[in-house]
Parts: C-alpha cells; sequence; structure tokens
C-alpha cells in the first residue's frame, strides 16, 4: 500500500507529453494577450432509478428555441429551431425505438422514424420522411451478438470538413500532438465518429463544439493517465489542475495571473481551456455548468481506476460497473442539446428519470467501448483493467465465457436504456424531453458505429 502524504514525485506532465509540454514555437507567455480568446479571469465564463412520475410532468414549451450566440470562427450559427407544437408517445416496447435513426441532416434530423408504426399511433410529424435502411458501416463487423443499432453512413462532407478543423485547431491553436503522433490522430477518425453521433447538428460550427470537447478529453486520458506517458502516480494533481481550465479558479490578484499562465503549461489543458472557451460562448451557463459537473464525474472515475493500478486491486464486477459509470463516455451525451443548437432546461435534466437514461447511456456505450478495445489493451503493458478481465478474474470464467459475459452485460444495459428512455417520454411528453432523448439514443447508435468501423484501432477477439 503506498504510504499516505503528499503525492510522490511526478507533478508535472510525464515525460513522453513533456516534449511538448510548455507552449513552444512562438507562443509563449504573450499567447495569454494576443491571438486568441483572452483567459478567463474572473466571473464564471458567460455564455428512483426507474421509478415514473405519479402524473405526467409538463413544461411550458417555448415558441422557438434560439440557437445561442456565434460560435469562434465567424460561421454563421443556424436560425431558431420551432419545436413540435405536441409530442404523443406511443406504448413499449421501448416506444418502437422512439429514437430510431435520423431522417437527414439538419433540421430533418430532429424527427426519426420507427421501423413500423404502430396502428393505433398518431402519424409522425410531415417534416420526418420515411428513410432507406442504412447501409452497414465502412468497415469493421459488429461483435457477435451485441446488441445495436445501423446508422446511415455519416455525410461525408461534413465528415471532411469537421476533419480538417479539428486537426488544425490541434495543431495550431493547442499543440495537442508533437509530429509523430499525427498518424493516430488521424486514426482515431474524430471527424467521422462526431458527424455519426450528431447528425441533427445545424451547423459545422456545431458539430466542432464536440469534436473539440472529445479530443481535449483524449489529450488528458492519453498523456496524464494511459497510451503516452501516463501514469497513476501523482494523478490527482494534474486532474485537478487541467480541470480548473473547465471550471474557472476565483482567487486574488495576486494569484491569478499565476493561474491564468498555468492553463498554458500542457498539452492537455491548453486543449480543455480552447475548447472550453468555444463551448460556453456557443451554451447557455446552465450547459456549460452540466457540462462541468459530468467531467468531475468522469475526473473521479480516473481517480479510482489510478487507484486500483497503484495498490494492484482487481475489483469485484460491481465494483467495476460503479467506477464505469463515472469513467465513462457520460459528458458527450450529455451535451447533445448544446451541439443540436437548442437546450433541454435545467429542471427537465435534473429529473430522476432523465439522469437514469443519461447513465444508462453512458454506461452502455462505455462497455461496448471495453469490449471493442478489449484485444488492444490486453497487447498495452500491465494489467489494464476492463470488464472481460475483471469478470474473468472474479468469477473464475475463461476469457472467452468472460468475454460473452460482458456482452450480455452490455445488453441488459442497452435494453434498461430503451425502456427507461421510453417510459420517460410518456410520463414527460414535453417536446425538448423527447428531442434530447432521441438524440442521446442517436449518441449511442453512432458511437457503437465509430468503434464498429474504426479497424486502425479495433480488432475483434477470436471467440466465435
Amino acid at each position: 500500500m503506498p504510504v499516505p502524504g503528499p503525492s510522490p514525485a511526478q507533478s508535472s506532465l510525464p515525460a513522453a507529453a513533456a516534449r511538448f509540454g510548455t507552449h513552444g514555437h512562438g507562443r509563449g507567455a504573450d499567447a495569454v494577450t494576443g491571438g486568441k480568446p483572452a483567459l478567463p479571469t474572473g466571473p464564471a465564463l458567460p455564455f428512483g432509478p426507474a421509478a415514473r412520475p405519479s402524473h405526467p410532468v409538463s413544461a411550458p414549451v417555448p415558441e422557438a428555441l434560439p440557437v445561442p450566440g456565434e460560435g469562434p470562427g465567424g460561421d454563421a450559427v443556424a436560425e431558431p429551431v420551432r419545436e413540435a407544437a405536441a409530442v404523443t408517445a406511443t406504448p413499449n416496447p421501448a416506444l418502437e425505438r422512439i429514437m430510431r435513426g435520423p431522417s437527414g441532416v439538419g433540421t430533418e434530423g430532429l424527427f426519426f422514424t420507427p421501423r413500423r408504426a404502430p396502428s393505433a399511433a398518431p402519424p409522425e410529424p410531415a417534416a420526418a420522411p420515411d428513410v432507406p435502411a442504412p447501409r452497414p458501416a465502412a468497415g469493421g463487423r459488429p461483435i457477435p451478438g451485441l446488441y445495436h443499432h445501423q446508422v446511415p453512413e455519416p455525410d461525408p462532407a461534413r465528415v471532411e470538413e469537421v476533419s480538417r478543423r479539428i486537426k488544425r485547431w490541434a495543431v495550431d491553436e493547442v499543440e495537442a500532438y508533437p509530429p509523430e503522433w499525427e498518424d493516430q490522430f488521424d486514426g482515431f477518425s474524430v471527424g467521422r465518429y462526431m458527424v455519426a453521433c450528431h447528425p441533427d447538428a445545424p451547423t459545422v460550427d456545431h458539430l466542432m463544439i464536440a469534436t473539440r470537447l472529445m479530443v481535449a478529453e483524449n489529450v488528458v486520458d492519453d498523456c496524464y493517465c494511459e497510451d503516452h506517458g501516463g501514469s497513476p502516480v501523482g494523478l490527482g494533481g494534474r486532474l485537478l489542475l487541467a480541470h480548473t481550465a473547465l471550471d474557472p479558479v476565483h482567487t486574488t490578484a495576486e494569484y491569478q495571473s499565476q493561474w491564468a499562465q498555468s492553463l498554458l503549461a500542457d498539452a492537455p489543458r491548453r486543449s480543455y481551456r480552447s475548447a472550453m472557451e468555444y463551448f460556453t460562448r456557443a451554451a447557455t451557463p446552465s450547459q456549460a455548468d452540466r457540462y462541468r459537473h459530468d467531467m468531475a464525474r468522469l475526473h473521479l472515475g480516473y481517480l479510482a481506476e489510478a487507484a486500483w493500478a497503484e495498490t494492484e486491486y482487481v475489483p469485484e464486477v460491481a465494483e467495476y460497473l460503479a467506477m464505469r459509470q463515472f469513467n465513462n463516455f457520460r459528458p458527450c451525451p450529455t451535451i447533445t442539446d448544446t451541439v443540436g443548437g437548442y437546450e433541454l432546461p435545467a429542471d427537465l435534466h435534473a429529473m430522476p428519470a432523465m439522469q437514469r437514461v443519461i447513465a444508462l447511456a453512458g454506461n452502455a456505450t462505455t462497455i461496448a467501448n471495453d469490449l471493442y478495445s478489449y484485444t488492444k489493451e490486453l497487447d498495452s503493458p500491465g494489467l489494464h483493467l476492463n470488464l472481460p478481465v475483471v469478470v474473468a478474474a472474479r468469477e473464475g470464467l475463461s476469457d472467452k465465457e468472460a468475454y460473452l459475459k460482458a456482452v450480455e452485460i452490455h445488453n441488459d444495459l442497452m435494453h434498461a436504456f430503451e425502456a427507461a428512455a421510453a417510459e420517460l417520454a410518456v410520463s414527460c411528453p414535453d417536446p425538448r424531453v423527447v428531442r434530447f432523448l432521441r438524440g442521446v439514443a442517436v449518441w449511442v447508435d453512432g458511437n457503437h458505429y465509430w468503434h464498429q468501423s474504426n479497424t486502425y484501432r479495433y480488432s475483434l477477439p477470436d471467440f466465435w
């Protein structure tokens, strides 16, 4: 057991990232006041698990939901999106997958076509024409027996533009990676990933909100925790300082500038700072605070996994699943309304039933990541915890048996997610709630699509 006390030496970015951790190439401290948005130095930046309520929950529905503000880069922001006057949900099971894939890009993507129209249900809004069945993913194959839904291939024009912009941001604005990591950045295919997950984004600017945050989260994970010099040693201190790029420090004038300078100290903090500035310009204060909360959850999950690594503890399956509810994809689908150009109000987002839906979506997609990254993680040095490894160790199963049981756990989580989403759509038929549920479900499907099709990163074990 480690000796209690201050974190061991390694309080700065690990060596593999330290080579480019200082703000070089002529972008030193002067960058604080020139060439980029000013650092935040004042107030906060502007800008029962499955229980059904005893009576339907409703909220006033605005006539139009405007897209807040103009994003950085001068691109046009979409016009306000007019909501449907009313939404009537169909009965279970899962409301015939109410969150079925989108019918198109932009406003047409706000409504989704069920596989079969129930005979007793009212017709879908006229803005949702039938669409052909989606083609299989461009590459790879799904895990046999894994419950999932196919999605249409993402719009190639949007994929190309998002890919171009995100690489320019990562290289020129925040220096997120050195040249020798370029192939890994390209292989991540983040443009295809985000377009698949957010097909209803009104503009490429909206897609870029999610894309920058996704890349920034991965820079932190790689450089602080895992692939590129990450370590559990001293992780808490590094994560806390990085988190202040999302949740600004309010201190005395003497130390405020020192903190502001620290946000340029390494690639993770530069990435978080810049991505959050873009996000808060498009998000409402409530949406920004929601995201900060979910990122704190993520960092707590990182620390739990790091503590187990330091003590060489293999958690019980239930403990591992609890950790994965925090160290998971939750921050990504929770911003689906910001990326879609509208807001799910705070009181509707905070409903226990909505929180259950979001948690289950994050849990299911994270276990899918465990399954697709299984062989990749086995090839990495040391013991890398994932659900099949934990199940094998704790329940005495073979590698194959444990992997197949993990598939079953994923499927159970997916079914629970869809049932909870359908139940909430019935009990709270506010159009903004239904729209958000659809967006989260499409994110779940797009996330699976990316894992299945990304053969650069993932390959399946030979268990079938």
